[in-house]
C-alpha cells in the first residue's frame, strides 16, 4: 500500500474546536496515489464506522460501496434512487468530518440524473470534503438499448462533473467486462474506444471491474494513458500474491468493491448459526471472535 504523508492544517470547526484536515492537500493527496510505485489499494466501506475502522486500519485512502450504502437501505444497487442518492451524500459528509486521510464516492451512474444533476453533485461531494467519485456507464437490469449508457452521453456527465468541481479525481468505470455474461463477447476494443471518450471528457482514471484474464489487463494498461484501476477478485487460491502480480502488470488502483460488505454480512450470518447450533447441541460455541472490537472500541470510532 502506498504511503503518502496526508497532513492537517491548523484549521478548526467553530463548534467542534476538532482539527479539521486540509481537504485540498488531501486531492493533491489522492491524485498523488495513482502514481506511485505501487497500486493504491483501496478498501470501500458502507457506513462511518467502516470507513473510521478501514482508515484507523492505516488504509492511505478509502472508497465508499454504492451496494453496501444501497443495501442497508432496503433498496437495490444501480437504479438512481434518491434514497442512496441522499444516504450517499450524507455519508460523504460524516466521512469529510472524520477521516484524515482522502476518499472517493461510489455514485453509481450519476443516480439517474443528467449533466446538470450529476454537476451539482459532484460539487456537493466535494464541498463535504470527497477527494474523488465514481462513475459508471452500465446500468445493471437496463433493456432496449443494452445494458451500457452511450459513451456520449457518458463523456458529458464526465465532463460535469470536472466542471463543476475539477479538483475531484474522476474514476470513470466502463462496465463492458462486467455487465457481459459470455467472456468471449466482450468487446475489448469497444473498452478502449471508450476510455478514449471518458479521458477526452476529462476523466482522470480508467476503471474496469471484471478484467481478471492478464492478456486483457496487460493490453489496458499499454493502451489506456491513465492509471488502470481493477476490482480485486480473490479467486480459488485466495488471491496470494494478486496484489504483487497486479503490480507487475502495471496497475494503478485496486478496489475491493462491495467484498468487504459482502463478507461481513456472511460473517454476521455465521457467527449467528454458530451461536444457534451450540445453543441446540451443546457442542462447538461461537469460535474466531479474536479481534472483534469491543463495544468501547466501537464507540470510539463515532466520536
Amino acid at each position: 500500500m502506498s504511503a503518502v504523508n496526508t497532513g492537517t492544517d491548523t484549521t478548526t470547526d467553530s463548534e467542534t474546536q476538532v482539527p479539521q484536515p486540509d481537504r485540498t492537500h488531501l486531492t493533491s493527496t489522492f491524485h498523488a496515489l495513482h502514481h506511485a510505485d505501487e497500486p493504491l489499494l483501496l478498501p470501500n466501506a458502507w457506513d462511518a464506522a467502516s470507513a473510521t475502522a478501514l482508515a484507523a486500519a492505516g488504509f492511505a485512502a478509502i472508497g465508499t460501496t454504492s451496494l453496501g450504502v444501497a443495501a442497508a437501505l432496503g433498496e437495490p444497487d444501480g437504479q438512481g434512487s434518491a434514497r442512496v442518492r441522499d444516504a450517499t451524500v450524507a455519508l460523504a459528509r460524516r466521512l469529510g468530518s472524520r477521516l484524515t486521510c482522502p476518499y472517493t464516492v461510489d455514485i453509481e451512474g450519476g443516480f439517474g440524473g443528467g449533466p446538470e444533476e450529476v454537476g451539482a453533485l459532484a460539487a456537493e461531494l466535494a464541498e463535504a470534503g470527497a477527494s474523488g467519485v465514481n462513475l459508471e456507464d452500465g446500468l445493471p437490469g437496463r433493456t432496449g438499448d443494452g445494458p451500457l449508457v452511450a459513451a456520449t452521453r457518458q463523456a458529458e456527465l464526465i465532463r460535469a462533473v470536472k466542471e463543476s468541481a475539477p479538483g475531484l479525481y474522476v474514476n470513470a468505470r466502463i462496465d463492458t467486462h462486467w455487465l457481459v455474461d459470455d467472456a468471449a463477447t466482450r468487446p475489448l476494443d469497444e473498452t478502449l474506444a471508450r476510455a478514449e471518450t471518458y479521458l477526452e471528457a476529462g476523466a482522470d482514471g480508467i476503471f474496469v471491474p471484471g478484467a481478471a484474464d492478464e492478456r486483457v489487463i496487460r493490453t489496458l494498461v499499454a493502451d489506456i494513458p491513465a492509471p488502470l484501476n481493477v476490482l480485486y477478485t480473490p479467486g480459488p487460491d485466495g488471491g496470494r500474491g494478486r496484489l504483487a502480480r497486479l503490480a507487475e502488470l502495471g496497475v494503478r488502483r485496486v478496489s475491493t468493491g462491495s467484498l468487504l460488505f459482502r463478507s461481513a454480512l456472511h460473517a454476521a450470518v455465521t457467527l449467528a448459526e454458530s451461536v444457534r447450533a451450540d445453543g441446540a447441541d451443546g457442542g462447538g460455541g461461537p469460535g474466531g471472535l479474536a479481534g472483534v472490537p469491543g463495544y468501547g472500541e466501537v464507540q470510539r470510532l463515532a466520536e
